[in-house]
């Protein structure tokens, strides 16, 4: 008796293919509305709030900024942005550990962007998932916090392979952890030569103007060519 064949469909490659035409259809469409958007993305824990309050600070005086908070639940960082005085609005995924383009149009939609020049996206905290889902942003920004430790690019390589901008965060903590900034560059070195890494503390500032100033550096070159 002859087995019958089983037909096999890649779903997520299908996906995955679907959402990266619709997140650069949408690029396109944020582009043509001279609204520069930031997706930031990074582990539970890593400081990624507390870093985007540092960032909103810098750059508030010169960009009108609005700010889209994903989470699987709750609201707690979408008031501790609020606070900042910018619009802000929080996403909840129903469960999902990422955002793909269909969500952050959906979120930028609801948040209203006719009054604004940045948008910063705080994706949902991990390394695996948001890596593979281009949301149409501009840039790409990944914090990846002392105390997880330098060997993350060999463990989560996506990762690091398609984010622009790493910040390394936590630096004051440098002392208590067995963390080597040489180790982290030798394990990037053949996953993203292009890569800008900036050595920061969110909780003392350290470091946060040389991001901060290649950030705006970043949005009006993008102005400039868009």
């Amino acid at each position: 008796m002859n087995k019958k064949e089983i037909d096999i469909l890649n779903v997520k490659e299908d996906i995955i293919n679907e959402n990266d035409e619709n997140a650069a259809a949408f690029r396109k469409e944020l582009t043509e509305k001279g609204v520069y958007l930031l997706n930031l993305m990074g582990s539970p824990g890593a400081g990624k709030t507390s870093t985007l309050l540092k960032t909103i600070e810098a750059l508030k005086g010169d960009y009108r900024i609005g700010v889209m908070e994903a989470d699987v639940d709750s609201d707690v960082d979408a008031k501790t942005i609020s606070e900042t005085g910018v619009k802000v609005i929080q996403l909840h995924t129903g469960g999902s550990c990422h955002m793909d383009s269909a969500m952050t149009k959906q979120g930028v939609e609801g948040l209203g962007i006719e009054d604004l020049d940045v948008v910063i996206l705080e994706n949902i905290g991990n390394l695996v998932c948001p890596a593979e889902f281009d949301v149409g942003a501009a840039r790409k920004a990944t914090i990846l916090s002392v105390p997880e430790g330098d060997d993350k690019p060999l463990k989560y390589p996506l990762m690091f392979q398609v984010t622009d901008v790493l910040l390394i965060n936590k630096i004051d903590a440098m002392p208590v952890f067995d963390f080597s900034m040489d180790k982290l560059k030798d394990n990037l070195k053949n996953l993203n030569k292009d890569i800008s890494i900036f050595p920061i503390s969110a909780a003392t500032g350290e470091g946060v103007d040389e991001w901060t100033r290649w950030l705006k550096a970043d949005i009006e070159t993008w102005r400039k060519n868009k």
